[in-house]
């Protein structure tokens, strides 16, 4: 007998509603900061400086955008970032294939002992100085190379490209091999359209860390028109030569504009990456689960 038939209904277990609960007060605690940063960016200080600004803006203004889009920084640093971000995620990507693809075979010689060196980097690493003394040594300071090298292989990311693979059909290969291609043909042609959503999920990760990245500029950059929007962003918040786009000078006024600006300059350098993850989604949740669950 069914549960309509009967004029019953199933009871909504208590875990359910706690859980459903504290994921809504998550949802909210992260949400609510970037609504108002917003609100406050497109509002006119009178409002800002009663405190009427909530959810929504109000009076809107839209003079900071211009402050901070006409400053002659800001499109020099978006080019810097969107380089840096384009070259870098193609290398990584492109190192990362090919080595999970190595890896994934189980007859290369010497697999395991590889894989070790792999997996001890994802818990030990030569550190900061090391590092800044091995870039010096290969010339590659104030130059586009010393923000997409360093780091262009990450180890965890290698490891699940690599589970990835290895949960391919081996037949395909075969069959591949048997019409006369060879290992890196079979990479191309065959393993690479097969692991689009796993390139896609990488490729996303690697993309977001080299939008973000804030440490690479501070230590191998010196010349500021190589730097990344990052850069120029904690300038702007920390207000370093940022004074000379306030019109006013002193009092509460003056403190409401210096606010509505940095709230403007951060969502003018945060927005183009958060609107690459509506695009990546499906990818991007296929491409992990499969990689982490298979192998």
């Amino acid at each position: 007998m069914s549960l309509r038939a009967t004029g019953r209904t199933r009871p909504v277990p208590a875990f359910s509603i706690v859980n459903s609960i504290l994921l809504l007060v998550v949802v909210f605690v992260t949400v609510y900061p970037f609504v108002y940063m917003i609100s406050v960016s497109l509002s006119s200080s009178l409002h800002v400086m009663r405190g009427q600004v909530t959810w929504f803006p109000r009076g809107l203004n839209l003079g900071m955008y211009k402050l901070v889009l006409t400053d002659p920084r800001i499109p020099r640093a978006y080019l810097n970032t969107i380089i840096y971000v384009v070259l870098g995620t193609a290398i990584s990507l492109a190192i990362t294939s090919m080595a999970a693809y190595a890896l994934s075979k189980r007859h290369l010689p010497f697999n395991k002992g590889f894989t070790m060196c792999i997996v001890f980097t994802m818990f030990f690493n030569g550190g900061m100085i090391p590092t800044f003394l091995v870039v010096r040594s290969l010339g590659i300071m104030d130059s586009i190379w010393a923000m997409v090298l360093p780091q262009a292989v990450s180890a965890w990311l290698l490891w699940v490209m690599r589970t990835y693979m290895s949960g391919l059909p081996q037949e395909m290969e075969d069959a591949a091999r048997i019409d006369g291609l060879r290992d890196f043909g079979t990479f191309v042609y065959i393993v690479l359209p097969l692991s689009r959503a796993a390139l896609a999920a990488i490729g996303l990760f690697y993309a977001v860390a080299l939008w973000n990245n804030f440490l690479l500029p501070l230590l191998y950059l010196r010349e500021s028109d190589l730097f990344p929007l990052q850069v120029i962003l904690r300038n702007l918040v920390i207000m370093d030569n940022f004074e000379m786009a306030v019109t006013s000078t002193v009092g509460v006024e003056g403190m409401v504009i210096i606010d509505s600006l940095k709230y403007a300059a951060i969502t003018v350098c945060t927005l183009p990456i958060i609107m690459v993850y509506p695009l990546l989604q499906k990818h991007f949740t296929k491409g992990v689960m499969i990689g982490a669950v298979k192998g």
